[in-house]
C-alpha cells in the first residue's frame, strides 16, 4: 500500500507527518517535492531583511521526517486512470510513481495580473531564491546609491516598491525599510542620499485588509512612522526597467518592483481533469474529491468547504494549510481502515504580522495588541508553530537585538533566476530549466 503526497507546503509536510505517526510503517508513504525542505514561508520577509539566516526557515524533510521517503521532482502530471504521478527530476531525469491513496498539496505561485512590463521587472516573494536575491538587490542598490554622482539615479536606486499590502507585502516593506536605513547609515556618502524610500501599493482602502480594522490600523501607523509611504487604493499600470507608473498617473524612477498581490493555486491542479473552484480542486469537508475515494486535496490546492461559514470555502493560509494537512492524514488513514473520518472544522486562533524590531500587530484568540507585547507573542507563536530551527531562529533574533546585521552581497541568486512568472518559486530558473531540457 503506497500514499504519495504531492508537495511539502504547511499541508503537505503536516500530512505526511501524521500519517507516519498513525500508521507506523504499515503503508509505504512518499513525499513528492522539488526540494528536500519544508519552508517556513511567514519568516521569509525577516531572511530578505537579514534578520535571519536562509537555513533557520529550511526544516530538513529527511531529517523530521525519517519515516517517509522523499523524492526530489516537481510533478507535472496525474494519471487519474492509471493512479500514478509523473515528475521531473532536479537533473532532468522523468519518473513516474503509482499510488494507491494520493494527496495533493501542491500549494500556490504568485498571481500574475496583465499589467505591461510587471512580469518582466518585477519580483515576487514566495521561496528562498527570491528572499536571497531580494536582500543581496536591496544591499547592492543602496551600495551603488552612495556611489552615484547623479542625484537623479541615487534617488532612483535608493527607491523601492512593493506591490500588495496583505501578510507579506506589508513585512516586506516594513522590514525592508529598517534593512535598507540600517545600509544607508553605514554608508559613507549616506547623507546625499538621504533615507531610503518605499512605497507601499494596494487596490484596497486599507493595509491587510483582511484582518480586522484595529490590526490594519497598527500596522499603517507602524509603517508610516517609520516613513514607508502606504498608498491605499493605489497600484502599478506599467513597469520599466528605469521605474513605474502608477494608476493615478504619478511615475516613481525606481528599480525596484517587489510583487505581493497574492497567490494562484499551482496550475497543475487545474490540469488534474477534476472540477476546480477558481483553480483549486473541490473536496467535501473530509478533504475527499467526490468520486474519487483515493484522491484527496487539502492546503491552498484545494476549495475546503467552510463549515463555520456555511457556502464559503477557507481561505488560502498557513494556519488553514496546516490544519488541513492533519485532517487530510487523519482521513486518509481511516480510508485504510484506521481510524475514523472527521470533517474539517476549524476555529480561529488568530493572525500575527511581524513588522520587524520590537513591532507586531497581533490578535490572538481575538485579542487585539501591538508594540513590543505582540512583538514578544508574535516570535512566541512562529518557534511553536515552526517543526525545528527553534533554537537557531531564536540564537539570530538575539544576535540581530545585540549587533548590527551583516550587508554583503553573496552574488547567490542573480535577476533572470528568480522571474515572476514560474510554476516553482522554490527553485530558481538555472535549476528549473535544467530539469524541463
Amino acid at each position: 500500500m503506497r500514499i504519495v503526497i504531492v508537495g511539502a507546503g504547511f499541508a503537505g509536510y503536516e500530512t505526511a507527518r501524521v500519517l507516519s505517526q498513525r500508521l507506523r510503517g504499515r503503508a509505504e508513504i512518499v513525499l513528492l517535492n522539488p526540494t528536500d525542505y519544508f519552508l517556513y514561508l511567514p519568516l521569509l520577509p525577516q531572511v530578505a531583511a537579514g534578520a535571519l539566516e536562509a537555513r533557520r526557515v529550511a526544516v530538513s524533510l529527511p531529517d523530521t521526517l525519517p519515516h517517509v521517503r522523499l523524492v526530489l521532482g516537481e510533478a507535472d502530471e496525474v494519471d487519474l486512470d492509471a493512479g500514478r504521478v509523473g515528475y521531473i527530476g532536479p537533473e532532468g531525469n522523468r519518473g513516474r510513481i503509482p499510488y494507491d491513496r494520493l494527496v495533493l498539496s501542491v500549494g500556490s505561485v504568485n498571481k500574475l495580473l496583465p499589467v505591461p512590463g510587471v512580469a518582466e521587472h518585477a519580483h515576487g516573494f514566495r521561496g528562498l531564491p527570491e528572499a536571497l536575491y531580494l536582500r543581496d538587490h536591496v544591499t547592492r542598490q543602496i551600495e551603488l546609491a552612495a556611489a552615484a554622482d547623479d542625484p537623479a539615479e541615487c534617488a532612483a536606486r535608493s527607491t523601492f516598491v512593493v506591490v500588495g499590502a496583505g501578510y507579506t507585502g506589508t513585512e516586506v516593506a516594513a522590514q525592508g525599510k529598517v534593512f535598507a536605513d540600517g545600509i544607508v547609515r553605514r554608508q559613507g556618502h549616506w547623507r546625499r542620499c538621504g533615507p531610503s524610500r518605499w512605497l507601499l501599493l494596494d487596490v484596497a482602502p486599507r493595509v491587510l485588509p483582511e484582518l480586522d480594522r484595529r490590526l490594519s490600523d497598527t500596522a499603517d501607523r507602524v509603517l508610516r512612522q517609520r516613513g514607508v509611504e502606504v498608498m491605499p487604493g493605489t497600484s502599478v499600470s506599467e513597469a520599466t526597467a528605469r521605474g513605474v507608473t502608477l494608476d493615478n498617473g504619478e511615475h516613481v524612477d525606481t528599480h525596484t518592483l517587489v510583487w505581493c498581490v497574492g497567490v494562484r493555486p499551482d496550475p497543475l491542479v487545474s490540469a488534474v481533469g477534476l472540477p476546480v473552484e477558481r483553480g483549486r480542486l473541490v473536496v467535501d469537508a473530509m478533504l475527499n474529491v467526490p468520486g474519487r475515494p483515493e484522491v484527496f486535496a487539502c492546503g491552498d490546492a484545494a476549495a475546503v468547504p467552510d463549515l463555520t461559514r456555511p457556502g464559503e470555502y477557507t481561505p488560502m493560509t498557513a494556519q488553514h494549510a496546516s490544519r488541513q494537512g492533519k485532517a487530510a492524514a487523519r482521513n486518509v488513514a481511516a480510508s485504510l481502515g484506521y481510524g475514523q473520518w472527521r470533517h474539517y472544522r476549524h476555529g480561529d486562533l488568530g493572525f500575527v504580522v511581524d513588522l520587524g524590531g520590537a513591532q507586531a500587530a497581533a490578535n490572538p484568540l481575538g485579542v487585539p495588541l501591538a508594540g513590543p507585547l505582540a512583538g514578544a507573542v508574535t516570535r512566541g507563536y512562529h518557534l511553536a508553530a515552526m517543526p525545528a530551527n527553534r533554537v537557531r531562529v531564536a540564537a539570530d533574533w538575539l544576535f540581530d537585538a545585540a549587533m548590527p546585521r551583516q550587508t554583503v552581497q553573496l552574488g547567490l541568486v542573480r535577476s533572470g533566476a528568480v522571474p515572476l512568472e514560474s510554476s516553482a518559486p522554490e527553485l530558481g530558473r538555472a535549476v528549473a530549466a535544467k530539469a524541463k531540457e
